[in-house]
């Protein structure tokens, strides 16, 4: 898998904002990716050094459309600490 194919999109809520002042940050990442691609990927494309990397496996809801329930895609979530005085500039200001 290559290192671009690992990051889909960066998670922008209100308490991923809180967590950037702690340094980490929330990224969709593919269902099959790693750890060790997921830090060499946000280390690749942010020139930054990752400490720690949470994964976790987001189940999809099920929306309801009348008489029918849908499911929503599931999908992973990667939370990544970054080192002491790294940040990610994209994020500042959101």
């Amino acid at each position: 898998m290559h290192s671009f194919d690992v990051l889909r999109r960066p998670i922008i809520t209100e308490k991923s904002t809180y967590m950037q002042d702690a340094g980490r940050y929330a990224f969709e990442v593919a269902p099959t990716a790693t750890k060790h691609q997921i830090k060499s990927a946000v280390e690749a494309a942010f020139d930054v050094s990752v400490v720690k990397i949470n994964t976790m496996n987001v189940k999809g809801k099920g929306k309801r459309y009348g008489p029918r329930v849908v499911m929503r895609p599931s999908w992973k979530k990667a939370l990544v600490t970054l080192a002491a005085g790294d940040s990610i500039t994209i994020f500042e200001g959101v």
